[in-house]
């Protein structure tokens, strides 16, 4: 990522947690104290997500240029007030495309293969995929209502993919992505393992520096602006 200079505002990055350790490798040295990962789990609740990103960049004292690590998930950053800041964020539904590298690369996917369930490692990390979940509502409410819940839930996918980045994530956690496949075949889902890329972030980083460059895969919010839902649409 851009260091930033004296003719630019401080740089900022506040991002989802799931993206930490891809971003980590891009940024340099100076800009640690200036990174703030929230936790994964906010985006099971958009409201709590915007609820936490809204108060992360209110808390931010001097005007910044601040990238935003994440996408619309769920609408959970509509309505996300810049006030005195500059937001850079990848224009994005969701955390998959920017896992693919792009947008295109996204609907590429969904279009080839519509009804596909996406896991990466960071998802894997969290605790958060469909085996995980079961097991959570089987403790909680018992095997038969837990059944029943996943299967509402969990009954039209068609696909599982895990999205790995590097040999040493599939080694890792192609394992447990075939145990979540194992158990979601009980509703015909087949299993695939793919290929991501970092081209999306890498291009977030390079645009940090120069905004006016930014493509049409960003959205740059001036100060006074918000994030609107309608801005994603493509």
């Amino acid at each position: 990522m851009t260091s930033k200079n004296l003719n630019q505002p401080p740089l900022i990055l506040l991002a989802c947690a799931v993206f930490k350790n891809l971003l980590e490798k891009m940024l340099p040295d100076d800009l640690a104290a200036e990174v703030t990962f929230l936790d994964y789990g906010l985006h099971s609740l958009p409201k709590n997500l915007k609820i936490a990103v809204q108060e992360a960049l209110d808390a931010i004292e001097e005007p910044s240029l601040v990238i935003l690590g994440y996408g619309l998930c769920g609408n959970g950053l509509d309505g996300i007030q810049a006030g005195k800041h500059t937001l850079l964020i990848p224009r994005a539904d969701d955390c998959i495309a920017i896992f693919l590298g792009s947008y295109a690369a996204y609907r590429k996917e969904f279009d080839d293969n519509p009804g596909t369930y996406y896991l990466t490692k960071g998802w894997l990390e969290s605790g958060s995929d469909p085996l995980r979940e079961y097991e959570k509502l089987v403790d909680k409410y018992g095997r038969e209502t837990a059944d029943w819940l996943m299967h509402e839930q969990y009954q039209h996918y068609k696909r599982l993919v895990f999205v790995a980045h590097t040999q040493d994530d599939l080694d890792k956690y192609a394992p447990r992505a075939r145990q979540v496949g194992a158990y979601m075949s009980q509703w015909g889902v087949r299993y695939d393992e793919i290929s991501g890329s970092e081209n999306y972030l890498r291009q977030l980083a390079k645009f940090s520096g120069n905004l006016e460059s930014a493509n049409d895969d960003f959205l740059v919010i001036q100060p006074g602006g918000a994030l609107q839902q309608r801005m994603f649409v493509r």
